[in-house]
């Protein structure tokens, strides 16, 4: 028998929460985030679920190539840019658009031979400091890209800080529109979270939005809101089994380092999970994890293939073996029963995303329709 751990991705949630999405956006385009290999789910993977995408946005042309051969043909923009000027014969090839966010990214179009030109979008540093051309350079900068012949069309484009905070858009959204007005082109500003929290706002959707973590069913603003909140379905669930028992008196240990110590007489599961599977070592004694649908917790350290759950709260515990039973760590039970992967996220003092992300290649996945 092999190990019985897997992850699961529901094509039906993202399905769902694409029309979430969609409803939330209803004057722009979707474009699709996929980059670090759907956040951990698979190009390939989720490609089903959100093939009606206006457009997909990736980190690097691998992931182009990847939808592509799905038989995408719409459009495909590299968030980032091109990291050298030979990935402009790439964009050239798989017709793909790309951001633009340095003077360097310029040179190398400049200099570029290509038959059709290209569809930049053009990155405005509004204050997130990592990538883009401060606002009062940007007017000019779009006047050099504009004289270029390898261009095409240009769209507009920053990226908020603290969207996910109340009010959080505002003085970014306000640089970009004050420095962009008289500039001609497709705009898009709103993430995830700039969507969720402001869906009434025509202006801040603009022609196209930017949404990653709202489809897979995370939440944009855990934990004053959870996903369920925004109607959003968990995509990723992640299974195993318990696969031994342990009887402890009061004063027995778990795991190493001891950290936590019985209070009174119990039964304990152990669960072939670890942190080389991906599950958080961070996540201490109290995280909540689900077995057979029960809400329980896990006890002591995470270690590399294996945790500790306690056992107590499962109902008839003197009527049957639990070993073999069915360990949700996070995503949805075989039985229907929810755990968000925000909540074991925030267990871990870390984000849903590092946890999508972070699931070992050892891990088998399986996609799946979810029953309605």
């Amino acid at each position: 028998m092999t190990r019985p751990i897997k992850a699961f991705v529901d094509t039906k949630a993202l399905k769902a929460n694409l029309s979430c999405v969609r409803h939330k956006s209803a004057q722009s385009q979707v474009l699709s985030v996929v980059k670090a290999n759907a956040y951990g789910h698979g190009i390939e993977r989720v490609f089903e679920g959100l093939k009606s995408s206006d457009g997909f946005g990736v980190l690097e042309v691998c992931e182009a190539h990847v939808l592509r051969d799905l038989g995408f043909r719409g459009p495909i923009v590299l968030l980032e840019g091109v990291f050298g000027p030979r990935e402009l014969e790439d964009c050239s090839r798989l017709q793909l658009w790309h951001a633009v966010h340095c003077s360097e990214q310029i040179d190398w179009l400049s200099r570029h031979k290509t038959h059709k030109a290209h569809r930049v979008f053009l990155k405005m540093n509004s204050g997130m400091n990592r990538l883009g051309f401060k606002p009062a350079q940007f007017k000019s900068v779009w006047s050099r890209l504009n004289a270029l012949p390898q261009v095409e069309e240009i769209s507009l484009m920053t990226h908020f800080s603290d969207a996910d905070l109340p009010g959080g858009v505002q003085l970014q959204q306000s640089l970009f529109e004050h420095h962009a007005q008289d500039l001609i082109g497709e705009r898009s500003l709103a993430n995830s979270a700039a969507l969720f929290l402001n869906p009434l706002d025509n202006a801040l959707s603009q022609d196209w939005v930017r949404v990653g973590i709202a489809l897979y069913g995370g939440s944009v603003n855990y934990p004053s809101q959870t996903s369920s909140d925004w109607d959003l379905k968990p995509v990723m669930s992640f299974r195993s089994k318990v696969i031994a028992t342990q009887d402890l008196k009061a004063g027995d240990t778990v795991g190493y380092g001891s950290t936590f110590t019985a209070t009174q007489p119990m039964k304990i599961g152990i669960v072939a999970c670890g942190y080389a599977d991906g599950y958080p070592r961070s996540a201490s004694t109290g995280t909540p994890i689900l077995v057979n649908g029960h809400l329980t917790q896990t006890l002591g350290r995470v270690s590399m293939d294996m945790l500790t759950v306690d056992l107590s709260p499962l109902p008839q515990l003197g009527q049957i073996d639990p070993v073999g039973a069915e360990v949700t760590l996070w995503g949805a039970a075989q039985t229907g029963e929810r755990l968000d992967i925000d909540v074991v996220a925030h267990h871990a003092k870390t984000l849903a995303y590092e946890l999508m992300c972070g699931l070992a290649t050892r891990v088998p996945f399986e996609v799946i329709d979810s029953p309605d």
